[in-house]
């Protein structure tokens, strides 16, 4: 699974420590989703999508 998270928070100037913060998790966490190495739940994909003013399907790359 790829993202686009990295894109969307540059669109917003937001740093990985605000994102965290945002969603209420630690910095790693929003690093580890960024590399593909950390499956979130669907309330944190949901949380992460909105405070990127996105969707889900927007937000997520899902490789066959």
């Amino acid at each position: 699974m790829r993202t686009r998270m990295k894109e969307l928070r540059a669109r917003y100037n937001l740093t990985q420590a605000d994102l965290a913060k945002i969603v209420g998790v630690r910095r790693e966490t929003i690093h580890f989703m960024e590399k593909g190495n950390y499956n979130p739940s669907l309330k944190l994909a949901h949380d992460v999508a909105k405070a990127l003013k996105t969707t889900i399907d927007e937000l997520f790359i899902f490789d066959d």
